[in-house]
């Protein structure tokens, strides 16, 4: 396999093509080494449009979706992000190279593990994986100016989005099959939030978020 060519195909037919225009994002596909990042069985895997399972019923999310979420949560340098869901910490290299600090939260530790070497042989100096509950988010290091969660919630717990700083952004991918949409939280000036659906997307589970209670007579 020509892995460069495969990496430019898939930058070309799969992600630009799903709105993902930011030059910069794009240009950080080529940098940060997909593959890399992946577990050497599934490395044949790195740039098709699918997710890449992984160990305790866990998957990266597809390419396309990863650069999106990146792209969306609009971030700048001077930005602190809490990243939930670190997985093998592909998409924490990417955060970590748009922010200036990314905590990204992993409830497996075998993963977690997984991911802070993978950084360390990437050169990723400004991210750090913590082996821990995503639910609870981070609230010692808090607020932050975003938080990604990668994966889906049926709701987002309002104690993350107490964790945002006033403009703060969360994006998380909301709802149950078959419908669910990424959906983009800012905390406002007065103590409230907004709330704007960006696109239709669908994602594993994030451990640790418990469905909602229910009602009942």
């Amino acid at each position: 396999m020509n892995v460069e060519q495969a990496r430019f195909n898939m930058i070309e037919q799969q992600i630009r093509p799903w709105d993902v225009l930011d030059t910069s994002v794009l240009s950080l596909l080529s940098i940060v080494h997909r593959e890399d990042f992946l577990p050497p069985e599934h490395r044949s895997l790195a740039f098709m449009d699918l997710e890449v399972p992984l160990s305790g019923g866990k998957a990266l999310l597809a390419p396309k979706l990863e650069a999106r979420l990146v792209q969306d949560l609009n971030l700048s340098k001077s930005d602190t992000v809490l990243q939930i869901g670190a997985t093998t910490g592909y998409v924490t290299a990417l955060l970590a190279h748009k922010a200036q600090r990314v905590i990204a939260l992993e409830a497996q530790a075998e993963l977690a593990n997984a991911a802070r070497t993978n950084l360390r042989k990437a050169s990723i100096n400004n991210a750090e994986v913590i082996h821990a509950d995503g639910a609870q988010g981070f609230a010692s290091q808090a607020p932050f100016d975003a938080i990604l969660l990668t994966g889906s919630v049926v709701s987002v717990p309002q104690n993350l989005l107490d964790q945002l700083k006033e403009g703060g952004r969360l994006l998380a991918i909301v709802g149950d099959e078959p419908i669910m949409s990424a959906t983009l939280f800012t905390r406002e000036a007065n103590g409230q939030f907004s709330r704007e659906a960006l696109f239709d997307t669908s994602a594993a589970r994030l451990d640790g978020f418990a469905r909602p209670a229910r009602f009942q007579f």
